[in-house]
Order: structure tokens, then C-alpha cells, then sequence
């Protein structure tokens, strides 16, 4: 779903020597990716200030005036196409199913203008692309994966199958299941997670739970079970009933029990486990899984044309299969 976007601010200073111009075309002159367009929404919208103060689109600027913008968006360059291998599950004239590879971004954003799976996907379907709405930066993107998280994520070929796509995301008529490496073993073995789940108040960028039957944050519902006891971790199994970011990172967190390797979410930090070497052995799989374990495993939806059912399942990543061999071993042992 779609991530909201933090405002982006900027401060320029005139230069001593600048020759006077409108402040509408010296902005997209000087702020990459900016179109004049863009300059003069903000300035409508008070969101360029000139020494302190509000500005029209055609106020002249002079020698070294200080210019403080907010965007909120950041200027974005255009959508291109980038030839990017992918791994394609199932493809259709409406509809591609990709397995993402964890460290791909799903769409352009701040910081992230190419290399992304928007680029990837523009290219591999060519002149069909033509049809897509770019301006929002996600051509046939339905729904979303967090950057280091791998898996499938369906994208649709065409207006016409985005649309019908998410309806049923909206509907809540798409399975979803992914696979996480947890720290320790939730108890009951399986169960249902409700809280409510919506931005820190310290910290924006990082979700937080609230109560469920409270005014704060949106309701988001996660069934859980441990398909594997490890002892001192879990490979669980995890079925979204809702889509709100970062929701099983959020929700793992909430009952004690985080993604190893989710620095957001503390479950990157090393453990002193009650064996020898114990601290050193976290150490080890923290560094062999330099990103959280979580990986889109599961999508069930129904063909957006036809209305076919179809379920597609991606194998867990090398990444998360040969941590959980290290866990394995050190489980038999301690067992043996």
C-alpha cells in the first residue's frame, strides 16, 4: 500500500551576485528534478517563505535572500526504464506476478530515482507501458513491499486490471502469507495479533501499536503460527487481514518476539544466549542477515479479467535459508 511521504525541506541563499529574476523560474533552475509548475504550487500554498515571509510567484529576488521551502513531494524525476534482471513467476496480458529480491526498492522515492522495480517493470513490458499512469511514480504497482523485504508483489499491465487489482486488495479478497525468522518462540504457538497501528509520535518513520478499540492509528489484524520451534527462535508463518505498513514488523515486535535483523524494530541488536559463545553466535547471524527475515512467501487473488483464482508461492530466499541452517544445527545440538 502506499507509504505517506515526509516533507522535504530546503534553504537556499541568493547569491551576492545572482542576477534578479522571478523566484518561480529561479527555483526550478535550482532545485533538481523541480518544474516551474511545482515551484508555483508551493508558493501558493505559503510553503516558500523569503526572509521569514510568504512571496507571490513573481516576487524578484535579490542579492543573498534566504529561500525556505517545503515540499511535499520531493521533486521527482521523470519515470524511465531500466533494463533490471527480475524474477518472474507468472505473466499475463493483464498481470505480472515478480519474486522481489530483498534490497530492491518498489517504486522511486526520495533518495531512490532508479534502480527500482517501477524502472525494471517499464522496461520489460515495452510499449504497453504506454498506457500506465507514471505521474505517481508506481505504473501498475497494486501494493507494496518494504525494500529489504523479498518476495512476490503483483503489477498490473494495464489501467484496467490496476483498477480491478485494488478492488480486491480493498475488499481484503487477496491472501497473503509470508515466512519470518522471529527471535524466541511466541506463546500459544499461534494466535491473532489486534492493535490498532499507525505513526510513532516520536518517530515518524517508525510505526507504532495503539489499542485496538482505540481512536489512534487504523486497525490492523495479522494470524500468526510457528511453523517451526527453533528454541531460542521461530520460524513463523504470518496471514495479513490488513495492509498497513510495516505491519508484521510492527506487530512481531508488539508481542515480544521482532524479525531477527529488523534494526527498526529491535531485532538487529545481538543477544547473549545461555550457551557458550551465545552473544557471538547472534553476532554471526546478524551479520549473515544484514536485513530483516521476513519474505513475501504466499499470493492468492483471482485473475483480473476471467476471474480465475490463482496462488502463487515463492521459495524462502538463500539469504534466510542458510540462517536458518545455522539455527537448525545449533537447535540438534543443543537437543542431542
Amino acid at each position: 500500500m502506499p507509504q505517506e511521504l515526509e516533507p522535504k525541506r530546503m534553504t537556499l541563499q541568493v547569491s551576492k551576485v545572482q542576477t534578479p529574476m522571478r523566484i518561480d523560474r529561479y527555483l526550478a533552475q535550482q532545485v533538481e528534478n523541480a518544474t516551474r509548475n511545482k515551484v508555483q504550487e508551493a508558493i501558493e500554498e505559503h510553503r516558500v517563505l523569503v526572509n521569514g515571509k510568504p512571496v507571490k510567484s513573481n516576487y524578484r529576488i535579490k542579492s543573498l535572500d534566504l529561500i525556505q521551502m517545503t515540499f511535499l513531494r520531493p521533486p521527482a524525476p521523470e519515470l524511465a526504464p531500466e533494463e533490471i534482471p527480475i524474477e518472474i513467476m507468472y505473466e499475463d496480458e493483464d498481470l505480472l506476478v515478480v519474486n522481489k529480491e530483498a534490497g530492491m526498492v518498489v517504486h522511486p522515492a526520495f533518495g531512490n530515482w532508479t534502480g527500482t522495480l517501477a524502472n525494471a517493470i517499464l522496461h520489460h513490458i515495452g510499449k504497453d507501458a504506454d498506457e500506465l499512469d507514471r505521474s505517481g511514480l508506481r505504473p501498475g504497482i497494486v501494493h507494496r513491499l518494504d525494500k529489504d523485504t523479498s518476495g512476490l508483489i503483483i503489477i498490473a499491465r494495464n489501467p484496467t486490471a490496476l483498477h480491478r487489482l485494488a478492488t480486491q486488495f480493498a475488499k481484503r479478497q487477496v491472501g497473503k502469507v509470508y515466512k519470518a525468522i522471529a527471535w524466541g518462540v511466541p506463546a500459544p504457538p499461534s494466535g491473532t495479533i489486534r492493535t490498532n497501528i499507525g505513526r510513532s509520535h516520536r518517530n515518524r518513520k517508525v510505526m507504532a501499536n495503539f489499542p485496538f478499540e482505540g481512536t489512534e492509528g487504523k486497525h490492523a489484524v495479522t494470524d500468526y503460527d510457528v511453523a517451526e520451534d527453533l528454541g531460542w527462535f521461530s520460524l513463523v508463518s504470518l496471514t495479513l487481514h490488513t495492509g498497513r505498513t510495516h505491519q508484521i514488523r510492527a506487530h512481531l515486535q508488539h508481542i515480544g518476539h521482532p524479525i531477527l535483523g529488523d534494526a527498526t524494530y529491535g531485532g538487529a541488536t545481538p543477544r547473549n544466549l545461555p550457551f557458550s559463545k551465545g552473544e557471538q553466535f547472534t553476532r554471526n547471524l546478524l551479520e549473515a542477515m544484514p536485513r530483516q527475515a521476513l519474505h513475501a512467501e504466499t499470493l492468492t487473488f483471482r485473475q483480473p479479467t476471467t476471474g480465475e483464482p490463482l496462488s502463487f508461492t515463492a521459495p524462502l530466499p538463500d539469504d534466510m535459508e542458510a540462517v536458518l541452517r545455522k539455527i537448525r544445527a545449533l537447535s540438534a545440538s543443543n537437543l542431542a
